[in-house]
């Protein structure tokens, strides 16, 4: 089961508004009924302050929301310490402290990450400086991460009027 960052959500409801793309967000809701699309709920936290009607369709189809349990903190400290972040001295180029739980919660889980986080082209030097897709790419954490659109992708789904 893929499971929503706030970025990919907010990208797809932004780039794709429901208003234009009905058959799009019929299949999304779909998925969700089926339990084959989840987000964890710092996401979903996210979601709902940065475009509220959108968590507001999240919930109104009762979307899975995993919550932060001890196995998610644990691994999240360890992904922490793996990219080299210090109590809370988060890089401001890099991942923060719900994007840590987030790629925590797909690896505990042993989920795909659905991430529309720029994908960076030569890593910097410094790991704490790692975006989303970076960090899901370390051998140490080995999440896989796709996009939004890799999501459609994937299913194969054809969205027709």
């Amino acid at each position: 089961m893929p499971l929503f960052d706030a970025s990919s959500i907010i990208h797809a409801w932004d780039n794709y508004p429901p208003e234009l793309f009905p058959p799009l967000w019929d299949w999304l809701g779909q998925e969700i009924a089926d339990g084959n699309l989840a987000i964890p709920g710092v996401a979903l936290e996210e979601v709902g302050k940065k475009a509220p009607e959108c968590a507001a369709w999240l919930k109104g189809n009762d979307i899975t929301v995993f919550p932060l349990t001890s196995e998610v903190l644990v691994e999240s400290l360890r992904i922490k310490h793996l990219l080299g972040i210090e109590e809370d001295q988060y890089h401001t180029k890099g991942v923060g402290e719900n994007d840590i739980f987030i790629i925590a919660t797909a690896s505990v889980n042993g989920l795909t990450l659905i991430s529309d986080e720029g994908r960076q082209f030569g890593k910097p030097d410094i790991l704490a400086k790692y975006k989303i897709p970076a960090v899901c790419e370390l051998g140490d954490v080995g999440v896989t991460c796709i996009n939004f659109l890799q999501l459609i992708r994937n299913s194969g789904a054809v969205f027709k009027s």
